[in-house]
């Protein structure tokens, strides 16, 4: 990217250090995230949750142009079970957010969420258990949209990256959103169902959870 992103302010140096943490370390202390709340969020299935909470982080600020349209955000998505603190390993965040590096947050707008079930936004072991609305990458993607621009206030994004189930929703960026961003970045996904052997596996990793007994027909107890 040249020496012309070598410039870092003194708050991306303190974020990037909180991300990185020690030189030997493999994975890092992600920063200190934020809830959104979505109000009266209504899924696919015409199932409406009163507050739905997204968990983020963020780091760099937004840059406008003279229109007020941001024109440096970008959003990365983490894959199934995961969440956006996985992003600050030194593998990942060591090797884009740093000074110089592709996504340099002194110059970029970095928005990393948790999607729907996940990590510290809401999820069905809340409380709601099975009970918790039926919700689809168009769903998750539409929180995500949600957060963007009643939550930070972003108009547009410059880049959308996602891994594995942030893979998928990358597409559904940029089916249900094509003029909202300008770049897609899927990463170890194809815009294709879930068949073949990934299917059938799915399938029986559900089917074992649903007919043990302490499922409870889909009341079952949280532990930890």
């Amino acid at each position: 990217m040249g020496k012309r992103f070598a410039r870092v302010s003194t708050q991306t140096t303190a974020i990037f250090g909180a991300l990185l943490g020690a030189i030997d370390s493999s994975a890092a202390q992600a920063p200190p995230g934020t809830d959104y709340t979505i109000r009266n969020f209504a899924f696919e299935t015409g199932e409406v949750l009163p507050e739905l909470r997204i968990h983020y982080y963020t780091l760099g600020r937004p840059s406008r142009d003279a229109s007020g349209v941001v024109r440096n955000a970008v959003l990365v998505l983490h894959g199934t079970t995961g969440s956006g603190a996985g992003f600050a390993s030194r593998t990942f965040a060591g090797e884009l957010f740093g000074p110089g590096q592709l996504l340099d947050t002194a110059k970029y707008y970095v928005v990393i969420p948790d999607a729907i079930g996940h990590g510290k936004s809401s999820k069905p072991s809340d409380g709601l258990r099975a009970r918790f609305p039926k919700y689809t990458y168009n769903d998750m993607v539409d929180a995500q949209h949600a957060l963007l621009t009643k939550g930070l206030g972003v108009n547009h994004l410059r880049l959308v990256m996602g891994t594995s189930m942030g893979c998928m929703h990358a597409w559904v960026w940029g089916e249900r959103f094509p003029d909202f961003v300008d770049g897609l970045v899927p990463l170890a996904c194809a815009p294709t169902q879930i068949a073949g052997r990934n299917r059938m596996i799915r399938t029986m990793i559900m089917d074992l959870i649903r007919n043990d007994p302490g499922y409870k027909g889909g009341d079952y107890k949280v532990i930890g």
